[in-house]
């Protein structure tokens, strides 16, 4: 009886040994995995049906889930955590992807995270860092100016379909993500705008499709605009350096040529790679036509923008006290998923609201300063516009 019973809970731990090896790399999941993960929410996710309640949930669809955690795979993996739920078992590679994703897109705090999923705060978090730190090193091929002739042919081909500018790489534009920071902070002033808000900025350089290309972030908002996060940025000094928009010009039909550029607001300074709207009220035909058609383009870039806080919501609203040293990192991670949205064609995409602007509240600001060589290049490209003599 002794040896007989031994072995039987000799197997029966080996069971639970590779269940538990099983739920933590994710072999164990099926399709009654994400039935699970929604009983767990005790009534707080939408009543939805299939696929439509996967994407309420988490902002991306099935197909797309499945692909990211293709991606985040070996890291998490690779690093071995006590993650667990209240009620013991251990959360599996789908189980921490799913619970990063409700974080990011929800917006919701660690602990209503963990509340709706019968998790700690603590797990919670510690999930999302996992997943970010991996998505860091995973999916960056996700956000890269474009490296080949065709690629960069592709993005120009659009844009000027799309509003008619020639040899038009990107727009660029920007935005701020606030924060509640502690006034006891020493620090805290340096991320204090004028109407006392904190802030962090974020540069962005997009193409025709909304896909982040190029960003920059991790600057206090409350003293730096646009400009100056601008001068302050790699983008700007590989341009002055010949080794960003390098390429070839284009000739015009009047045989003037055109070198590679972004478009901007008139938050920007007019340089030979950054071309900016016409200033002033009084326009000529085709000087306003110009600037219709380049804030077309430049409104790429807003939406953008817009869209990357609608669909992850912890970037969109006032952050209470973040890590300022994580929160450029976070913010990555979301300009990251938000290109896998769109690389992965998923129909969530076409399906996100656009709620409201994603500086309101803020006023315009005008740069006000020009360069000869990009007065000239905004000549030659109104010109080639309109058809007709220089504006």
């Amino acid at each position: 009886m002794g040896p007989g019973r031994n072995l039987r809970k000799k197997r029966k731990r080996e069971n639970m040994k590779k269940k538990k090896s099983e739920a933590a790399s994710g072999s164990s999941q099926s399709g009654d995995w994400f039935d699970e993960f929604c009983k767990r929410g005790n009534g707080h996710f939408p009543s939805k049906n299939g696929l439509e309640e996967f994407q309420s949930i988490f902002g991306i669809s099935k197909r797309t889930f499945d692909y990211v955690c293709s991606l985040v795979k070996e890291d998490i993996m690779a690093k071995p955590a006590n993650l667990v739920f209240r009620n013991g078992s251990p959360l599996s590679l789908h189980d921490q992807v799913a619970v990063a994703l409700r974080r990011l897109s929800s917006g919701d705090s660690l602990i209503a995270v963990g509340d709706s999923l019968g998790l700690s705060h603590s797990t919670v978090s510690q999930a999302t860092w996992r997943f970010i730190e991996a998505m860091e090193e995973r999916a960056s091929h996700h956000l890269l100016w474009p490296s080949t002739t065709m690629e960069m042919a592709n993005t120009k081909s659009k844009f000027e379909k799309m509003c008619g500018l020639p040899n038009c790489c990107g727009a660029i534009a920007f935005t701020r993500i606030w924060m509640n920071l502690s006034t006891s902070d020493p620090n805290s002033i340096l991320w204090l705008d004028h109407e006392k808000r904190y802030s962090m900025v974020l540069q962005a350089i997009v193409d025709p499709d909304m896909r982040f290309q190029d960003i920059v972030t991790g600057w206090p908002g409350g003293k730096m605009n646009r400009w100056s996060v601008f001068q302050n940025s790699g983008f700007y000094q590989l341009c002055n350096q010949g080794e960003r928009l390098n390429g070839n010009a284009l000739e015009l039909l009047d045989g003037s040529k055109v070198r590679e550029y972004v478009v901007g607001d008139s938050g920007y300074q007019l340089l030979p790679y950054l071309i900016t709207p016409y200033e002033g009220k009084e326009f000529s035909g085709p000087r306003s036509e110009f600037n219709r058609r380049l804030m077309a383009a430049a409104g790429v870039a807003e939406r953008a923008l817009t869209r990357l806080k609608d669909s992850w919501r912890i970037i969109r609203g006032v952050m209470w006290r973040p890590d300022r040293q994580r929160l450029p990192r976070i913010i990555l991670v979301c300009c990251l998923l938000h290109n896998i949205v769109i690389d992965m064609e998923d129909e969530v995409q076409d399906k996100t609201t656009v709620s409201c602007p994603h500086e309101s509240g803020c006023p315009q600001q005008t740069c006000g300063v020009g360069d000869m060589k990009g007065a000239s290049l905004r000549d030659r490209l109104c010109l080639h516009l309109s058809g007709g003599p220089p504006p």
